[in-house]
């Protein structure tokens, strides 16, 4: 099995810098409480360069650097960070196992899909560089090759073919082990892993243990721990802590931006798009918020989710600071995409998404229906409101295929064209004929109204087996001051109707 290793150099750094981006190149250190004392996690490279290092007390740190900011270290925040990483691999990947705090492993077997290995590894760093985040990729065919290469090797990126993972390793430190072992070999004056691999396995055994014989294994190229994929969490939510409660929405711009970021990788990867979230916003000193978001077309765009997250809270009031926030997907779909023809740009339609999604979210899912058509050739009866879904795009390959159908069968438009505001009911209109039985006028509206012009009949029957037959010419007549209207003669009394106008 090839698997490939995503490493982060000091993940949490990272991971505070890209929801705080004001921290960049700023010294400041994550802390955790040792033994009653608040000790150093993690620090940022200019709190390094100042000689603050992870295990000394952040009074101490404090002394060396006297503008350290501080924060704390979360590690269930780190972890959900990693997780959001991971499903979003799955685009690219079919499973991931974390290695916590700063890594994973993903399954590398579909690398053909992405023009091989290579491809693959590039394609990880850049869904990676768009979130933000710095990685160093590497695929083999162990865990423990692809992990230490990742970790301590100097490429950014880089495949170890089959069978050469002893020889990739070789030049890399002792410290590499990570383990107790390093002790017992550096007493023997080893400092590569290529020398730890070419001792004896017997001597190894003998004075290792079973401990030495596995980290000699290791650097052979034979480790043998299985890949166990990450079960995924059933429902999606992402949450985040505020370092500091926001009292407008100003400064909940990064933090939304970052939490949106994080769930629509994930729903990407699953290939799945939302339908229904809910945000939850943690009010200080208690208390919380919670914010319905509907959308008109399920999406898994962080950009347009951001916009109508920014619509929505713009109208909400809010009785104390925010100190949180949750978003869930309380309702999704699978996600099919999109096929663009050339030169098409998804632009217009997103600027459309945000309107009616902003409309939808503001008065409610009930107000904002669409015509959906139903099984029946009666005109009053042929559509039903249901809830507003844009129809299909039909674009690309696809839509060719379909244009070049319809193409082929021609029908007179004018007369199949429906109008666009179709009576519940048809309403019986007085008209005026000439003995001829052509139509002059009919009063509409309270008022007589001259026919100006006339296209039809269109002949419409049907439902003979059922209680309500029905038997219609249809008529597409311009009334003078009213405009077109859809019009029809009904064969059982002979009277006139009104169906419907066109725009």
């Amino acid at each position: 099995m090839r698997l490939g290793y995503l490493h982060f150099s000091r993940f949490p750094v990272q991971r505070k810098v890209i929801e705080l981006p004001e921290l960049a190149g700023k010294p400041f250190v994550l802390v955790e409480e040792v033994r009653g004392q608040q000790r150093v996690a993690c620090a940022s490279t200019s709190a390094l360069k100042a000689g603050v290092r992870p295990g000394m007390t952040l009074t101490a740190a404090n002394a060396l650097e006297p503008s350290l900011r501080h924060f704390p270290y979360r590690p269930e925040e780190e972890r959900r960070a990693l997780v959001g990483i991971g499903e979003m691999l799955m685009a690219l990947a079919p499973g991931f196992q974390l290695s916590e705090p700063d890594g994973l492993w993903f399954d590398a077997g579909a690398a053909n899909l992405v023009k091989g290995e290579e491809g693959l590894c590039a394609k990880v760093l850049a869904l990676c560089s768009e979130l933000g985040w710095r990685g160093r990729v590497v695929v083999a065919s162990d865990k423990f090759t692809a992990r230490t290469l990742a970790r301590y090797g100097a490429r950014r990126m880089d495949v170890v073919p089959e069978g050469e993972s002893a020889q990739a390793l070789a030049p890399l430190p002792l410290s590499a082990l990570e383990g107790p072992e390093q002790t017992a070999f550096a007493a023997l004056g080893l400092t590569t892993l290529g020398e730890v691999a070419a001792l004896p396995v017997g001597a190894v055994t003998a004075r290792g243990g079973s401990a030495g014989m596995r980290a000699h294994a290791r650097c052979r190229g034979g480790d043998e721990t299985p890949f166990i994929a990450e079960v995924l969490e059933e429902v999606l939510e992402e949450r985040l802590t505020l370092e500091w409660p926001a009292e407008s929405l100003e400064p909940l711009q990064f933090a939304l931006k970052t939490v949106l970021d994080r769930l629509c990788g994930r729903l990407g990867g699953r290939r799945r798009a939302a339908v229904r979230l809910n945000l939850t916003l943690k009010l200080d000193p208690s208390g919380q918020a919670v914010v319905p978001l509907t959308l008109a077309r399920p999406t898994a765009q962080s950009k347009m989710l951001l916009d109508l997250t920014r619509h929505r809270l713009s109208d909400v009031r809010l009785e104390g600071p925010v100190a949180g926030l949750i978003l869930r997907v309380e309702e999704d779909c699978e996600d099919r995409g999109q096929q663009l023809s050339l030169g098409d740009a998804p632009e217009g339609d997103a600027a459309l998404e945000v309107v009616l999604s902003r409309l939808a979210t503001a008065l409610g899912e009930d107000s904002l229906f669409m015509a959906s058509l139903e099984d029946t050739h009666r005109p009053e009866d042929a559509y039903a409101a249901r809830t507003f879904r844009p129809p299909p795009m039909r674009r690309g390959l696809e839509g060719e295929l379909l244009q070049s159908v319809e193409a082929a069968e021609p029908v007179p438009e004018v007369l199949h064209e429906r109008p666009s505001r179709m009576l519940g009911s048809p309403t019986t209109i007085d008209v005026e004929m000439t003995a001829s039985g052509e139509l002059l006028a009919a009063r509409l509206g309270g008022r007589k109204r001259r026919v100006t012009a006339l296209v039809g009949p269109e002949r419409l029957s049907g439902d003979w087996w059922d209680e309500r037959p029905y038997s219609r010419d249809y008529y597409r007549v311009h009334f003078e001051g009213l405009g077109q209207a859809w019009v029809f003669r009904d064969a059982r009394d002979g009277r006139f109707y009104l169906q419907g106008l066109f725009d």
